[in-house]
């Protein structure tokens, strides 16, 4: 069934859509920034870590990726956004390995224990070309941040094979300005997961210190590039920012700084999911960060929810967490 229509102000009528990388594809702008991000990878500052080893010749560092985007599974998710998963799902891509080394991540064997098959361009554009086939209503790359070459150089192949689906960039922030720069114009829809505002914080539990600054850089051009989050007429996102949060035991200032951030400097009408879904993963264990290690509160979750109201936010998800004592669970359609 179609989703609940939108308000007009952030309406892009499903007939007047296209892509943003078609225009780029038609001039050969899409092919010369593939070609210029692969080169690139011979001394790699795909992302803020920075490390500027040789991708080309397979060295690895903290990404653990050489010349090969590493696809872990990819398939039609209907636990993402409504706007996003609509009636046939998200066109899911996870790729492998992080940038960041989140103690509590929930995918850990994904992000950090190499789970994940090296893919060629031509494997990469056919997965894409597979999702849309299953009637997914969007390409959801999630984790691109160490991969937005190999991204790059697949797409041309998709698009000439008849991609025609809008582009998820689904991150943690923890992004490069140049990867950025060169997916302006090929990107739809920008959805950063927002973490933490502290950079004490940012070090205990991503190991990387620098990550707030770096998420707060990459949210700003994110949204120069594509506004606030634009819907059609069935409540599918077509384009803009889409921010996401995971709210954190006991640390509700960093919810509090995150969205006066989002409302004074980036929109009051940027769209937000605050997450309540987090519980003890990855390292995180009674003896090993202590202080995470539990459940949010409902509580915690109702002021997380203040906080971004009383920021002056109010485009939210409207999926509700179930309680008590589980992980949330996403409702399915």
């Amino acid at each position: 069934m179609p989703l609940p229509k939108t308000t007009s102000r952030f309406l892009l009528p499903a007939h007047t859509f296209e892509p943003a990388y078609m225009a780029l594809y038609r001039s050969g702008e899409l092919e010369k920034r593939a070609r210029q991000a692969v080169q690139e990878l011979a001394e790699c500052h795909v992302c803020p870590r920075d490390c500027g080893i040789n991708r080309l010749a397979d060295e690895t560092a903290v990404c653990k990726s050489g010349r090969f985007a590493l696809v872990a599974s990819y398939f039609p998710h209907f636990g993402e956004e409504d706007c996003l998963r609509g009636w046939n799902g998200s066109g899911t891509i996870f790729f492998s390995m992080c940038n960041l080394r989140c103690v509590f991540c929930q995918n850990f064997d994904i992000s950090q224990g190499g789970e994940g098959t090296a893919v060629t361009p031509q494997q990469l554009a056919h997965i894409m070309l597979k999702l849309q086939q299953a009637g997914c209503h969007n390409i959801n790359l999630v984790t691109p941040e160490h991969v937005v070459p190999q991204i790059l150089e697949a797409l041309p192949l998709a698009i000439a094979a008849g991609l025609r689906l809008p582009i998820v960039y689904n991150t943690s922030a923890y992004d490069s300005l140049h990867s950025l720069h060169l997916m302006d114009g090929i990107v739809d829809i920008y959805m950063p997961d927002f973490k933490f505002w502290d950079t004490r914080l940012s070090l205990r539990y991503l190991k990387a210190k620098d990550y707030p600054e770096a998420a707060r850089q990459a949210i700003r051009e994110m949204h120069r590039q594509v506004g606030d989050l634009k819907l059609d007429e069935f409540g599918l996102a077509r384009r803009g920012l889409l921010v996401r949060h995971l709210v954190m035991p006991g640390h509700i200032a960093e919810t509090e700084a995150i969205m006066h951030f989002l409302a004074k400097e980036i929109s009051v009408d940027t769209y937000v999911n605050i997450m309540a879904q987090y519980y003890p993963a990855g390292k995180v264990t009674p003896e090993k960060y202590p202080e995470i290690n539990r459940h949010i509160s409902q509580n915690e979750y109702q002021a997380a929810i203040h906080a971004a109201q009383k920021a002056g936010l109010w485009r939210f998800d409207k999926r509700h967490p179930r309680w008590p004592g589980k992980p949330f669970q996403e409702i399915a359609l």
